[in-house]
């Protein structure tokens, strides 16, 4: 049994012509085929259709009051109303304006289909050294990519000939199918199947690129690499991504570094980490010693009673801050103290007197217990 025209549209049934109208025009928007493609939307918009071919009419709608389904069987709207139905193909017109022939929207549309087409970015991840990162500097890469092709310029075509207009389309880059309903003509626009949507047709293919307008072409590069870059640091080498088509700009490079770990040194935000060892002697006493830091060798000065694990800085000596290359950070040392396993006789006597002078025990396990007690 076939629905409630009225329920169909959501209206009462003493709704206004005005008021039907309008329902159907919402609902027709949200059941088109061309907008929605989910099961059973093609049938639920023939059925608004069919319910607003009886309601609109003042006539087939007093049959339908009357008599119901049965008294409208066979009615259909005539064509006599058409200038009120004129202006609703422009409601579908607006809708589809994206794809539909008419309107700016189709004319922006074709434009932007068969106009210059900006080339892909590309991505290239390098691996640096831990002071490239540090200093910067010149690094040579390679890449691959596609670039226009110089024998036909990028347009796919052998030298001397020319692309041709796409007969199907006339150079639009669509083709177009009119539906023709009592309400108005619906147009669905696709790519044209023959041009693919460029709006011309290759008949001579370039030898060099086989009508594609690009080469793959491997080259190598020379970027500068910012000190104090770190893992993850992005790098955009403009225009050095795929060719464009049809005369349209390359895209760009976009360098992504990673750094390598380093044997001796670790680095946290700008400062440079690392560890020196130094002899329990030199702890007790204090030293100078020449420590290693990404610049090269540099003087430090070990107090005297300096406990394990103190951390010592030397300033301006860690990683310049990205942008801002005359700013530095610290190189932190950690200082550790050997503390030796094994001692020759005469270290050992020499210990022991030291050990009388302090009041501490020796003996086995008592050299250890007084070594101890020096760092407390």
């Amino acid at each position: 049994m076939a629905r409630d025209y009225y329920e169909i549209l959501g209206v009462s049934r003493d709704a206004e012509k005005k008021e039907i109208k309008q329902a159907y025009r919402r609902l027709a928007r949200k059941y088109h085929p061309d907008v929605n493609k989910e099961a059973g939307a093609e049938e639920r918009f023939k059925e608004i259709n069919r319910a607003y071919e009886i309601l609109s009419e003042p006539e087939t709608r007093a049959r339908y009051d009357r008599f119901g389904p049965e008294g409208v069987s066979g009615a259909g709207v005539g064509f006599q109303d058409m200038g009120d139905m004129g202006g609703f193909a422009d409601i579908f017109e607006s809708i589809f304006s994206g794809f539909a022939g008419g309107g700016m929207g189709g004319q922006t549309a074709q434009r932007r289909r068969s106009g210059p087409v900006r080339g892909d970015d590309l991505r290239l991840d390098l691996k640096l050294d831990f002071r490239e990162a540090v200093f910067g500097g010149e690094k040579e890469i390679r890449i691959s990519h596609l670039e226009t092709c110089e024998a036909c310029s990028g347009s796919g075509a052998k030298p001397g000939t020319r692309p041709r207009t796409c007969s199907t389309c006339s150079g639009s880059g669509q083709v177009r199918r009119v539906t023709r309903t009592p309400f108005g003509s619906f147009t669905q626009v696709s790519t044209c199947p023959t041009c693919n949507g460029t709006g011309s047709v290759i008949e001579d293919k370039c030898d060099s690129c086989d009508g594609k307008g690009t080469n793959q072409i491997t080259k190598k590069l020379k970027i500068t690499i910012p000190a104090g870059v770190d893992n993850g640091t992005r790098l955009r080498i403009g225009q050095e991504g795929d060719a464009g088509q049809r005369g349209g700009p390359p895209g760009d490079l976009y360098v992504y570094l990673f750094v390598n770990e380093d044997e001796e040194f670790q680095r946290d935000g700008i400062n440079v980490l690392s560890e020196i060892k130094v002899s329990y002697l030199q702890a007790i006493l204090g030293c100078r010693l020449e420590v290693n830091t990404v610049d090269g060798l540099v003087e430090l000065i070990i107090p005297a009673g300096t406990q394990p694990n103190t951390v010592m800085k030397l300033e301006n000596r860690g990683v310049p801050r990205l942008g801002n290359p005359v700013s530095r950070g610290d190189h932190l040392l950690t200082v550790l103290i050997d503390i030796p396993t094994k001692i020759i006789p005469e270290e050992r006597e020499l210990l022991e007197k030291l050990a009388k002078i302090k009041g501490d025990r020796t003996g086995k396990g008592g050299l250890e217990g007084f070594l101890g007690n020096l760092f407390k």
